[in-house]
């Protein structure tokens, strides 16, 4: 297939509500959306790269020019026959995992529509059904986070992933269980954390809790090892993992238990299917995490989620959660028994829909493989 032409566009989308972690509160869902067309078939990417470097060093505007002035004209006018090739030729691009991840798996889905195949497949994954659990953010009261829990488990949610920080820890996570009982509960700190709280963290130990997510720093395993031989409650690393080698190395210092593989923070799919290799081989169940994406990149993280060894349930929710209206068709939806259907149509197997992702674009630019590179507006931020 040869990259003829690739469409980078910015969008900001309304969420339902507000999200909150440790470190920041987002309103809006802001990425980038890369199309490329091949040999006459389009395929869709997202780069879920925010406004504010609050999870990675990048934001949007680091991961714009990053992508028009390097990572663009290292792939427009190539053939490729297999969409790895891709992660390849933007290899010598250091980090920025988010921002490249998005024109790789615009790639694959290319790769998996021409082949006339789902993602799934081309990803070799088998589950018709994917197992998902709720994020819920950190809300001004415990009482609040009650009533969001209440709410997703009567959707059908398999398991709870609750935000934490210092001061909003043990007490929301008790009254979790005191009003819920024995559900399927995990934390996630992204990082606020030291080791100095290392007696905080094992008071959680009495929760019976799936994981303890990112406690520590985001680029550290040595201090995760040292946390994970205090703790009975599996630790699961998040931010520290950005390739299948920073996981062999984490499982060999014994830093985790558990591994989340975000395709994007790993630069994308190929390099988390490396990820989830790694894991399988040495008996380490992984789940698949989120960005709070699009339909886009949802689409892209069901399908991943469809290999073996994705055994937890996934932040993949449905899409009436996180936006008033989401970019795809059919919206995702979680099933009575708390999964959502892998989707087996070519490619994503789910349409773009395009009026929309234009209603909600803040400015696209094009290149082409002649080296033109057309601007394009959109609405006022």
């Amino acid at each position: 297939m040869k990259i003829e032409r690739i469409e980078l566009r910015q969008i900001q989308m309304p969420y339902v509500f507000p999200f909150e972690t440790s470190v920041d509160r987002d309103d809006n869902k802001d990425c980038l959306l890369v199309r490329i067309w091949a040999d006459g078939v389009a395929g869709w990417g997202e780069s879920p790269v925010t406004a504010k470097p609050y999870y990675k060093e990048e934001t949007i505007d680091t991961a714009w020019p990053i992508l028009a002035n390097f990572a663009i004209p290292r792939v427009l006018g190539r053939e490729f026959s297999d969409p790895r090739e891709i992660a390849h030729w933007l290899h010598p691009i250091r980090r920025n995992y988010l921002t490249k991840s998005g024109l790789e798996a615009a790639a694959w889905d290319a790769h998996a529509q021409s082949r006339g195949i789902s993602l799934a497949r081309a990803l070799g994954g088998t589950r018709a059904k994917v197992a998902v659990g709720m994020s819920v953010g950190i809300e001004p009261t415990v009482d609040a986070v009650l009533r969001r829990i209440e709410t997703w488990l009567g959707q059908g949610y398999q398991r709870i992933k609750m935000k934490i920080k210092p001061g909003f820890d043990l007490e929301v996570v008790e009254a979790i269980r005191r009003r819920f009982g024995p559900i399927g509960l995990q934390v996630d700190a992204n990082t606020a954390y030291t080791l100095e709280d290392t007696a905080r963290l094992r008071s959680l130990d009495a929760y019976d809790l799936m994981m303890i997510e990112q406690p520590l720093d985001h680029d550290d395993i040595i201090d995760h090892a040292t946390l994970q031989r205090e703790l009975r409650t599996p630790l699961c690393l998040d931010e520290s993992i950005c390739s299948a080698e920073d996981a062999r190395k984490a499982l060999d210092l014994g830093a985790c238990r558990i591994i989340n593989i975000k395709a994007a923070r790993m630069g994308g799919l190929a390099e988390a299917l490396r990820c989830h290799d790694v894991c399988r081989a040495r008996g380490v169940p992984v789940w698949c995490g989120g960005f709070l994406e699009t339909g886009v990149g949802r689409a892209a993280n069901v399908a991943l989620s469809a290999l073996e060894n994705f055994t937890l349930p996934a932040d993949l929710g449905a899409s009436r959660r996180y936006f008033h209206e989401d970019i795809i068709d059919p919206w995702f939806e979680v099933n009575a028994d708390g999964t959502v259907d892998v989707p087996t149509g070519p490619g994503l197997g789910v349409a773009v829909v395009e009026p929309l992702v234009e209603k909600y674009t803040l400015r696209k630019e094009t290149f082409r493989a002649q080296g033109e590179r057309t601007h394009g507006g959109g609405r006022t931020a």
